[in-house]
């Protein structure tokens, strides 16, 4: 069964510099969408896709790369609601300080299936415009 405590201790592998153990509960399948209307929105139907798409490209721009800190957990059966916070430095000096919201369906074996991702899409353009080369 989901709980609160679960899914904060997952989430916080993103905190952490483990990316890698918390996309192990992504299923390969995974249907993700990022909602806006900036460089990283889109459908991807797949883990591969998704962490190529995103955290990859914003790898690139960011100093320390993606680092996502956990601000508040809410759980209803199989689905959680994540809110983040990015404490980033882009690679021009200016900080990234982003805030998200995941919608997170996790299927019976507690894997992540579809998330639907919110975030600040001005604050995601400017930050690839002004540091992708």
């Amino acid at each position: 069964m989901l709980t609160r405590e679960g899914v904060r201790d997952l989430f916080s592998n993103l905190e952490t510099g483990h990316g890698d153990v918390f996309f192990e509960s992504v299923r390969d399948d995974v249907d993700w969408t990022v909602m806006g209307t900036h460089p990283l929105a889109g459908e991807y139907h797949s883990k591969d896709d998704f962490r190529h798409a995103t955290f990859t490209r914003l790898n690139t721009v960011l100093k320390d790369g993606v680092v996502l800190q956990v601000v508040d957990v809410h759980v209803d059966g199989n689905v959680a609601i994540v809110e983040l916070r990015a404490l980033s430095t882009a690679n021009n000096g200016k900080p990234f300080d982003n805030t998200y919201c995941w919608i997170c369906t996790f299927d019976e074996n507690d894997m992540i299936s579809k998330v639907r991702a919110y975030v600040d899409s001005a604050l995601v353009a400017q930050v690839i415009e002004e540091n992708e080369q």
